[in-house]
């Protein structure tokens, strides 16, 4: 560890702060209506569009109208991305010649891109089009973006309305989120990637001679525009297989800067959303405290475990910091900081190989999925899944001090306790359950590249990163075949729509209640004592539950590196 890496990271987070209140107040103002900026020249766009729909922004659904239109649109999304990978050789814009995508990874891959969880079992270059790229993947990031976002916003309203009926209308939401926040964003990252060196074109592949003088084939295509959204829709797949370690798709330092920023950007501005929409900034404040605990720990801990290394090259009188799997361009802090970033936020790209991360290293982006899209979490995604456990958090406060729970002025009652854990551990399910299938039976095993613990923890990464919606991967697995194809997307949906299902019945439930006034028996819910409670009881339910599988996995491995055991 070095000051310099310190110092990085400590202008990464100034950076990332500084930027939650503006883009926060005006995503708050777009949601509640408001005028902005862009509205002389968005809304006769937006107006149009709720015209050529059928669509009356004025009228507003119940929690369930408003569930149902989102999954029929998820629904139709995934049959749209589906469809276009098999028939991908017949359509346009394919100079490489790409097949058909067989059907088995079309479904995967449909799954992930319609629930905003961006896994690759398949290596963009070299599987698909570019129409592909263009009108499936990259549509499928901006729209499953901003369903997470409206969700989001149906929650926000549940906590400051009292005894309504509505929750908003996902329609005018989803519009909104896209034309207004996620579009003019990516417009100006894209144009930046640009001008930073990353391609933004139809043509064909590129054939160099390189140094050595041998030949190799370049791939081009419209990827600037895809990686744009990729990371500030939190989406994470990337144009190409080895993702934002290949130069055409992180060229530079300055780039690789602003890549990891835009991953956490909006997730992190959106706990300022709440503030300004719940009328108490300090609400915002004190989730955001939360979050950077959390990450900031998680950083630190990678950052030294990296940069301690392997004890067996120190033996030999080498250098025992990491770099195996590193790009020399970013080093260690850059890796270590955007392996963190991009698990807490539910992104999934990658500018460095967790696979090849110490035993410790990589556990931390293991943790960060496994607790959930609460540490800054997707877009919209992550904000509900800590509000998921605020309730949860309160619960425990009120036992504590024997009175009935609430959160801003809404009582805490049995169903929104058991709807909140439901959606909480709905997950450990999916990736524990999937996980111990995996490797135990063959067809699973003969997917894993190394054996013992490191083994395992590939497998119980590749369920973790569905389940959570994340898309990252321990890279030494085989995801592309059968039973990882299908089981992986199973795991997908249930990690998507089995939590959002719960949260929005959640929703409805609260936005139903009267606004209590607070009194001398509130328990304050934003200074440092919730803040703790917060923390602390999302570190003990993620010990309970996943203790066991990380001991078995990537704690052993740690022990065995230092006992110098080789497997």
């Amino acid at each position: 560890m070095t000051l310099n890496g310190w110092l990085q990271i400590a202008i990464y987070f100034a950076v990332l702060t500084a930027l939650v209140v503006p883009i926060g107040r005006y995503m708050a103002r777009v949601f509640e209506g408001e005028r902005t900026f862009l509205s002389p020249v968005l809304r006769p766009i937006e107006t149009l569009l709720y015209r050529a729909s059928g669509v009356n922004e004025t009228r507003e659904q119940h929690w369930i109208t408003y569930t149902v239109a989102m999954l029929i649109f998820n629904a139709a999304g995934f049959l749209l991305v589906y469809a276009i990978q098999r028939l991908q050789n017949f359509l346009p814009f394919n100079p490489a010649g790409q097949s058909a995508v067989p059907s088995d990874l079309a479904f995967n891959t449909a799954v992930s891109f319609a629930t905003n969880t961006n896994w690759q079992n398949y290596g963009g270059e070299s599987t698909m089009s570019y129409f592909t790229q263009m009108a499936a993947l990259t549509t499928q990031n901006f729209v499953s973006a901003a369903t997470g976002i409206a969700l989001l916003i149906a929650l926000i309203r549940a906590f400051a309305r009292a005894s309504a009926n509505t929750v908003g209308n996902f329609w005018v939401d989803l519009t909104r989120t896209t034309l207004y926040v996620l579009l003019p964003l990516s417009l100006v990252a894209a144009l930046f990637l640009v001008w930073q060196g990353v391609p933004q074109n139809l043509g064909g592949y590129v054939d160099a001679t390189t140094l050595e003088g041998a030949k190799q084939t370049l791939s081009q295509g419209p990827a600037a525009s895809q990686i744009a959204i990729k990371q500030l829709g939190t989406n994470g797949g990337g144009f190409w297989n080895a993702n934002s370690s290949v130069p055409y798709e992180n060229p530079t330092p300055l780039s690789n800067f602003l890549e990891v920023l835009y991953i956490l950007l909006i997730a992190a501005a959106l706990t300022h959303t709440f503030g300004r929409m719940v009328k108490d900034e300090r609400q915002g404040w004190a989730l955001y405290a939360a979050m950077s605990i959390l990450f900031l720990v998680g950083v630190a801990v990678c950052y030294w475990a990296e940069a301690a290394g392997n004890p067996h090259f120190a033996a030999l009188g080498l250098d025992p910091a990491n770099m195996e799997g590193k790009e020399v361009r970013f080093g260690i802090t850059n890796s270590a900081l955007w392996a963190v970033a991009t698990t807490d936020a539910s992104n999934g790209s990658v500018n460095a190989m967790h696979d090849s991360f110490t035993a410790l290293g990589g556990m931390v982006p293991l943790v960060n999925i496994m607790l959930g899209e609460i540490i800054f979490g997707g877009v919209g995604s992550g904000l509900y899944g800590m509000l998921l456990m605020v309730v949860v958090a309160m619960f425990v406060a009120g036992l504590m001090v024997g009175r009935t729970p609430e959160y801003l002025g809404k009582k805490i009652e049995a169903k929104e306790v058991k709807m909140a854990m439901l959606a909480i551990l709905i997950l450990p399910l999916s990736m524990l359950g999937f996980t111990a299938a995996s490797v135990v039976l063959p067809f699973g095993v003969s997917s894993m590249a190394n054996a013992g613990p490191h083994g395992f923890s590939e497998a119980l990464y590749l369920f973790v990163s569905q389940t959570g919606n994340n898309g990252s991967a321990f890279a030494g697995m085989t995801g592309n075949t059968l039973w990882y194809n299908i089981t992986g997307g199973v795991a997908m949906l249930v990690g998507r729509y089995f939590v959002i299902i719960p949260m929005m019945a959640m929703a409805g439930s609260l936005v139903a209640k009267k606004i209590v006034p607070a009194s001398a028996g509130t328990f304050p819910t934003h200074g440092a004592l919730f803040v703790g409670l917060l923390v602390g009881v999302i570190v003990i339910i993620g010990g309970l539950v996943y203790f066991p599988a990380l001991a078995l996995g990537p704690v052993v491995e740690h022990f065995a590196m230092q006992a110098k055991m080789l497997f």
